[in-house]
């Protein structure tokens, strides 16, 4: 009975939980995925149409919200995965669901491996599994390699060599583990750890070039910044602070304290250009900043910050290798009073190459009948072309986004009955088991 009670209350507090819209962009920018609530929406640019996603049981889509999404390197594989408890791994060439996983927890984090012969995943107690996506060695379970002790795993990726996998966290620290050659064995190796940040880690990105193969690792949090790192050995090569810059470049807010959280990044790994989403606590930098990476020196410096005209609010990124193109996403899906279950709105930014006669980023925030794909692109992934006069629910999707953050990645405080009653409850559940 009690254990019913304690079910019942976690599953009546997630009951209309906000979760905020995601954007990806494939490698060679073919295709863009928005995740929306439990809708996966894909435009197919090359051919100018939306992608139909079937799986063999007919089923498109997740039933619950989607809070991770991915292409591999290669762009040949496209995951999905979320509060459903499912991983679905997807074919590009015919957006079929080629292999569906199946988590005993909600599933926080999930990547690729370089080689697309694993896909990796975390749950929602810092536990990482690893399946084979190999036909004849395909699993609908996952096996566990690695975790992080009850501490949700907020980002999850592979080095670009494969050599390692990366799992970052909202008790402020980066693992580097060594991917291991058999990692049914378990991953046991820990390469190094990137100690830092003195918020939640939110997201990680690599970068890199021809001159630097092995590449860098960057990282956004809680704290305000954006960190440069040796991944390989834990060193801290350089600290962006980017909620004081945004203050000074302006950002709206009032003078003191920045409490900015940066909630995504991304970066193109051919030019060093990196593009940071940022939500404060009090109102929001409508737009991105945009940072350069000096690898030869290793430092980080913010070249520009662009703003939209109207209320908009990134939620998530994405860019191509080219990185040419920057595509955003702003919305959430549950929002509360608002007449609509989900909301996305997409922009791009464009000309992130600098001129010839220029050293300076000269960026265009693209208008909607510009964007690659035009308004077939809009309507499949908005949903509607006509949502940027929405201004109201876009700012109140913003300001859901954040309290669902905060929620999300500050630990709950239980009363000691509290905590000895989910206590007894897991370890009943196993003995069952």
């Amino acid at each position: 009975m009690e254990e019913t009670l304690i079910d019942e209350a976690e599953n009546n507090s997630r009951d209309g939980e906000v979760a905020p819209a995601l954007i990806t962009v494939h490698p060679l920018e073919k295709f863009v995925a928005v995740a929306i609530g439990s809708e996966l929406r894909v435009f197919d640019l090359e051919r100018g149409f939306g992608a139909n996603m079937l799986d063999d049981s007919g089923v498109s889509q997740h039933s619950d919200s989607i809070r991770t999404i991915g292409f591999s390197a290669s762009g040949k594989l496209f995951v999905s995965a979320g509060d459903d408890k499912l991983v679905k791994v997807w074919s590009t060439d015919s957006w079929q669901c080629i292999h569906t996983v199946f988590s005993e927890k909600r599933v926080s984090a999930a990547a690729i491996s370089c080689d697309d012969h694993f896909v990796s995943f975390a749950d929602k107690f810092g536990v990482v599994w690893i399946v084979s996506l190999e036909e004849n060695e395909r699993n609908d379970k996952g096996t566990q390699i690695l975790a992080h002790y009850c501490s949700i795993i907020t980002s999850l990726e592979f080095s670009p060599d494969g050599k390692f996998i990366l799992s970052a966290d909202r008790d402020f620290k980066i693992r580097v583990t060594v991917f291991p050659k058999k990692p049914f064995s378990g991953a046991h190796e820990i390469q190094s750890y990137c100690l830092g940040h003195t918020e939640f880690v939110s997201c990680v990105s690599f970068i890199g070039t021809s001159e630097y193969p092995q590449g860098f690792l960057l990282s956004g949090g809680g704290d305000s910044t954006v960190r440069l790192w040796d991944f390989t050995s834990g060193t801290l090569l350089d600290t962006c602070e980017v909620g004081a810059q945004a203050e000074i470049l302006g950002s709206n807010g009032d003078e003191g304290s920045c409490g900015h959280a940066v909630t995504d990044i991304c970066a193109s790994p051919d030019r060093s250009l990196v593009a940071v989403a940022i939500q404060r606590q009090v109102s929001n930098l409508h737009g991105v900043m945009l940072l350069t990476c000096d690898l030869s020196s290793r430092r980080l410096s913010v070249s520009k910050v662009v703003t939209m005209k109207e209320t908009f609010t990134p939620t998530s990124l994405g860019m191509s290798v080219s990185g040419e193109n920057l595509w955003m996403v702003s919305g959430a899906s549950n929002l509360p009073g608002s007449v609509s279950s989900v909301l996305a709105r997409v922009k791009v930014i464009s000309r992130l190459k600098q001129m010839p006669d220029s050293s300076e980023l000269k960026p265009a925030v693209l208008e909607d009948n510009e964007v690659p794909g035009g308004t077939k692109l809009l309507e499949k992934l908005q949903g509607s072309v006509y949502i940027a006069h929405e201004e109201e629910t876009l700012a109140a999707a913003a300001e859901a986004v954040k309290t669902a953050m905060r929620n999300l990645l500050i630990k709950r405080q239980y009363s000691v009955e509290k905590r000895e009653l989910r206590k007894k409850s897991r370890n009943d559940r196993k003995l069952k088991q």
